[in-house]
């Protein structure tokens, strides 16, 4: 992945609190222990600080996880990590939740709040 697909524009009101929601229905990725395709959903939800996340970036830089072996924790854990080195947000919340693989179903959730 490189975050260098992602681009921002200046939030329209930073004096305000207020929260994105995205969501990703259609998240795909590749078990690396099996080859086989993961599906899921990632969510996204943070309150911006200077910039908001570009959508049609953020739609390319998530398709690049599409033929990546990663396991759930660590992709969930990455896109927080991206986002929020791009967009140092005032709080940031990352759900992946991952279809039923093997009659296992896998939610995985990391948050960040700025200190």
């Amino acid at each position: 992945m490189t975050s260098s697909t992602l681009t921002t524009f200046p939030n329209p009101r930073p004096e305000r609190d207020y929260e994105i929601c995205i969501s990703c229905p259609e998240f795909t990725s590749v078990c690396p222990m099996t080859g086989l395709p993961d599906f899921g959903e990632i969510r996204i939800t943070y309150t911006p600080e200077a910039r908001c996340v570009e959508l049609k970036s953020l739609k390319y830089y998530l398709i690049e996880f599409r033929n990546r072996g990663i396991f759930y924790e660590q992709v969930t854990n990455q896109i927080l990590d991206d986002l929020v080195a791009l967009l140092e947000p005032r709080r940031m919340t990352v759900t992946g939740d991952f279809s039923v693989r093997g009659g296992i179903k896998t939610v995985v959730t990391v948050n960040y709040a700025r200190p």
